[in-house]
């Protein structure tokens, strides 16, 4: 069984890379919805950034305030490495898990990562090492920003202050087995992921 990595910036399209893919066949491992799950209330991450930074990032149905999140990791180096040491060690647990029910099901494994490249060109975590394929989601950074703005809602601040504390555009590229590139219109993406469908047969089947 082989699995590929998939990763991209914010704004890049790559949830929507994914729900193509998983229409192909693929087993989608999604490490932000896997985050969205451990930070729910009850959960020891959830229990664990309440005891960091209190209730500040509490809202008032007791759901986790992802926006004062952001404020204050993206903000300040020494607070995203505090978030990034309570919430990356259970996502790698978890994923690690579903990455175990994948294999017995017999479809192709692509692991949605977002930050499987680290900013500063860092080698990639050992053991992600053993991929078949990197899929890229590429976009120009200003067409990303403007996504976000027109269609997420963030401010260009803020999406700036996300898109700063990621990989560069040309740091995931170094990575890349396979670009798709999404500057264009959904039917255009469309025509990407299929050729990308195909390639991830071929060394599948090799």
């Amino acid at each position: 069984m082989s699995e590929f990595g998939l990763t991209g910036g914010i704004g890049s399209g790559k949830s929507t890379v994914g729900e193509l893919l998983s229409a192909h066949g693929a087993a989608i491992i999604d490490a932000n919805a896997i985050v969205r799950v451990l930070q729910a209330p009850g959960e020891p991450v959830f229990e664990e950034m309440v005891k960091q930074w209190g209730d500040r990032i509490v809202m008032a149905d007791g759901t986790l305030d992802r926006a004062a999140v952001a404020e204050i990791a993206f903000g300040d180096e020494d607070e995203l490495e505090r978030l990034n040491d309570i919430v990356h060690p259970a996502v790698g647990e978890e994923m690690a898990r579903r990455r175990k029910e994948a294999v017995s099901d017999g479809v192709p494994i692509v692991l949605d990562i977002p930050l499987l490249v680290r900013p500063g060109d860092k080698e990639l975590a050992e053991h992600y090492q053993g991929l078949a394929g990197i899929i890229v989601v590429d976009v120009d950074p200003d067409v990303a920003l403007a996504r976000l703005i027109e269609h997420r809602g963030f401010s260009q601040e803020d999406a700036m202050a996300r898109m700063v504390n990621q990989a560069t555009r040309q740091e995931r590229l170094n990575h890349t087995d396979f670009t798709i590139d999404n500057n264009g219109d959904l039917e255009a993406l469309r025509g990407q992921v299929e050729r990308c469908w195909a390639w991830m047969q071929e060394i599948i089947t090799a």
